[in-house]
């Protein structure tokens, strides 16, 4: 799997953002990394991305911001915009509700609900993104911390979002899906969207050569960048559509819905592996409407 910030290849003209210090330019060593496929944990995997993150956040905003707009709503590469989707629930219902976005990067999405009347929280476990949160604007909270760990306490949120943040970056996805039960109050609502689990079995690449299986689907080993010293830069896991609906039940969730989003014809833009070419024969998003009772 190509890692989904720079690896992206639609360009943008939006210029650098934030004044970096040498010691955070320093910090990178991503140039270097060797991908691998091995085994990693949950403390790794946290330790890891919160670092490439940092390191990658100003890169992603440049690449992706005009994509995913300041106060947009987006679920992921192929462009479904929440404003249709309505998979938090019909745009008018949202005044007044107190919604937490996970993986929240620069805020897009907790921005859109804010517009609505919701009353969002937006975290993520990159310093470095919140920061972009606070350049384009936000009148509500921003919270660094882990996903795994929500400092918040019970029953506080009536909904909660991902679009692409925290899942497919986690060892343990359980540990998350159990914290977002806990913190949401009965009735609520946890939409989140994911790589669709079937990319795991093709080359990451936007054109032809990524329409061939070259993988196992069932080989669940954690795709892992590392350093010359073998330390982890960047992780990302993989679960099947099974595992994804298994570790949605067995954390309390009942399933309402699973949305595979189909490539829009207006959408000609290219974002790592995915593509209009790929887009239009297999599913390369994966959204898990589930609801705490």
């Amino acid at each position: 799997m190509t890692r989904p910030g720079p690896a992206g290849r639609k360009s943008t003209t939006r210029e650098p953002i934030i004044q970096e210090s040498e010691a955070f330019k320093a910090s990178g060593q991503d140039d270097e990394a060797e991908a691998t496929r091995r085994a990693a944990g949950v403390a790794e995997s946290v330790r890891a991305n919160r670092g490439w993150w940092d390191r990658n956040a100003d890169e992603y905003q440049t690449e992706h911001g005009t994509f995913l707009g300041d106060d947009r709503f987006v679920w992921g590469p192929e462009g479904l915009d929440e404003v249709e989707a309505e998979l938090l629930g019909p745009p008018e219902e949202l005044k007044g509700r107190d919604v937490l976005e996970i993986g929240a990067g620069a805020a897009q999405c907790a921005r859109w609900l804010a517009a609505q009347g919701a009353r969002p929280v937006a975290l993520d476990i990159s310093h470095r993104q919140l920061q972009h949160a606070l350049r384009i604007g936000a009148g509500f909270p921003l919270v660094c911390a882990d996903a795994g760990a929500l400092p918040f306490t019970d029953v506080s949120f009536d909904l909660a979002c991902s679009a692409y943040g925290a899942l497919p970056f986690v060892a343990d996805p359980r540990l998350v899906l159990r914290e977002v039960r806990r913190v949401l109050r009965p009735g609520g609502r946890f939409v989140f969207s994911v790589t669709h689990p079937i990319r795991w079995a093709f080359p990451d690449e936007p054109g032809p050569e990524g329409l061939t299986v070259s993988a196992s689907y069932f080989d669940r080993t954690p795709y892992v960048e590392q350093d010359e010293n073998g330390r982890a830069v960047y992780v990302e896991h993989h679960r099947t559509l099974g595992d994804r609906v298994r570790d949605v039940v067995a954390s309390g969730f009942r399933l309402v819905d699973l949305v595979e989003p189909e490539w829009p014809d207006w959408n000609t833009s290219e974002w790592g592996g995915w593509s209009p070419l790929r887009g239009h024969l297999i599913p390369g998003t994966a959204i898990f409407v589930c609801e705490r009772d």
